[in-house]
Parts: C-alpha cells; sequence; structure tokens
C-alpha cells in the first residue's frame, strides 16, 4: 500500500504540474480508502513545482459507483428502452 500512495502522488504531482486544478476527485474502488485522502496531499508536496499547492483532494459524492452514473448520463433519451430523466 505504501508503494501504491507513493506512485498515486507522484502522478497527481504531474497532474497539478501540467494542470494546477483546483480539485482532484478520486473515483472507483479505491476511492473508499480513507488513508488516501489524509497521506497523498502530504506526499506529493516535493514533487509539485510549486512551493504551495492550493489542489484540494475529494472523494467523489456517489462513491465507486461515479463512473457507472456518468456513463448513464452519457445515454441518449431517445434511444429505444431509455427512460425519462
Amino acid at each position: 500500500m505504501a508503494r501504491y500512495v507513493d506512485r498515486l502522488a507522484r502522478s497527481l504531482a504531474a497532474v497539478i504540474n501540467l494542470l494546477d486544478p483546483d480539485v482532484i476527485v478520486l473515483g472507483g474502488g479505491m476511492s473508499n480508502v480513507d488513508r488516501l485522502y489524509a497521506e497523498l496531499p502530504l506526499i506529493w508536496q516535493p514533487w509539485v513545482f510549486s512551493d504551495r499547492v492550493d489542489t484540494k483532494l475529494a472523494k467523489a459524492v456517489h462513491g465507486d459507483s461515479s463512473g457507472v452514473r456518468g456513463a448513464a448520463w452519457l445515454w441518449p433519451p431517445d434511444r429505444p428502452g431509455a427512460t425519462a430523466r
């Protein structure tokens, strides 16, 4: 787990360096691991080129079902078998 957290922190630091996002939202099954939200912001700091990081790390509102919910919203409402939203 320590290796995963370290590699994820380095990867997210690269995203922060390139895009400077306001927030990074974790989804999927690993979004349920509370350890990530405590450790990642501390670990990514040395890999970020700025001396200050304002990017927040957040859990997906709908947990590990967020991806499925997003895909469902992409389904055109005029397709056969579709129900109104």
